[in-house]
């Protein structure tokens, strides 16, 4: 009885690690497919930034990281796929994370490849992901990432060594996790290191990581990247607006925006040429560092080209790539 006991135990424990390791990536549906225009040969898998998630809230009441933009796309045929990491930490332990769930979801759909992209930090989630493992990974979108690094992300370790260091440092650990409870999970599930992130999105810190996982990085200052190596497709796109609709939220990175080297190229935290990884689509939309993921609730210029739109034709430019 009592090795029955056991038996069930572990088969439950097992059932329950399952449970939260697929709970980590979420396959977008729709309800029903308008046309097969996003539908690309592998699945779609996107990485948040820093600070981001999945769905904050309930299914009921909640707001999407990607907001409407991989519903639209599983409308249109894609296979698509929101992975959730650390809110904040360094870029390779968020590049570990994303390439766990990445084998999961390989064999989850039976694919042999994916479609990567990621936003900000998740940048150097896919960077990392592509250069571990290329033979698994079909191509990788950079959108406003700052593979250069950022200076705000400099002014903000500035604090190290200082009286301020703890008190921020805790606050926003203390945030990072809100971010993972705001989700619906444990917020000890996932690493917190504020300190750690900043340095990775630091100048010198996203340079040494370029060094270290050189695929798809530009070889000069505003220079592109190869469109391909190792058999990956490597794609940017980004903005190079900050204020761009006064009753957007994200407002505040019109002043951001004037801590950067370049205050009139960037998107309130990402420079024009940080923002280059492989191949560049287009470098200045006329959005912000939110407006990219049509964020807050699709607020942004009325001059502006609809996200959720770009989105869908970058799917569809893979799709014609045999991707």
């Amino acid at each position: 009885m009592k090795y029955g006991l056991l038996i069930a135990g572990l088969l439950s424990t097992c059932a329950l690690a399952t449970t939260q390791t697929q709970a980590a990536a979420s396959q977008i549906k729709s309800n029903y497919v308008a046309s097969n225009y996003a539908k690309t040969k592998y699945p779609l898998v996107f990485a948040h930034g820093m600070g981001g998630w999945i769905r904050a809230g309930t299914d009921e009441l909640g707001v999407d990281y990607w907001y409407q933009i991989l519903p639209d796309l599983a409308r249109n045929g894609a296979n698509a796929w929101a992975t959730r990491v650390s809110p904040f930490n360094t870029s390779e332990v968020r590049g570990e994370q994303l390439l766990q769930q990445v084998d999961e979801i390989l064999a989850i759909t039976g694919a042999p490849k994916v479609n990567l992209l990621g936003h900000s930090h998740g940048g150097h989630s896919i960077a990392y992901v592509s250069n571990v493992m290329p033979n698994k990974i079909a191509s990788a979108t950079a959108i406003s990432s700052p593979l250069k690094g950022s200076p705000v992300a400099d002014l903000i370790i500035s604090a190290q060594g200082t009286p301020l260091e703890q008190p921020l440092v805790g606050l926003i650990n203390f945030g990072s996790k809100a971010i993972v409870w705001a989700q619906q999970q444990n917020p000890n599930s996932l690493p917190h290191d504020a300190l750690g992130a900043g340095k990775s999105l630091s100048q010198a810190g996203s340079k040494a990581f370029a060094q270290k996982y050189p695929l798809g990085m530009p070889k000069t200052s505003c220079g592109e990247g190869l469109a391909k190596e190792n058999g990956v497709y490597f794609y940017s796109f980004s903005g190079n607006s900050t204020l761009t609709n006064i009753l957007d939220p994200d407002s505040l990175l019109g002043a951001t925006g004037l801590l950067m080297q370049a205050p009139n190229d960037n998107d309130g935290l990402v420079s024009r040429c940080s923002a280059k990884y492989g191949k560049t689509v287009r470098d200045n939309y006329n959005w912000n560092h939110l407006d990219v993921i049509n964020q807050f609730f699709g607020l942004r210029s009325i001059f502006a080209p609809d996200p959720v739109d770009v989105y869908r034709q970058h799917a569809n430019r893979l799709k014609l790539q045999g991707l």
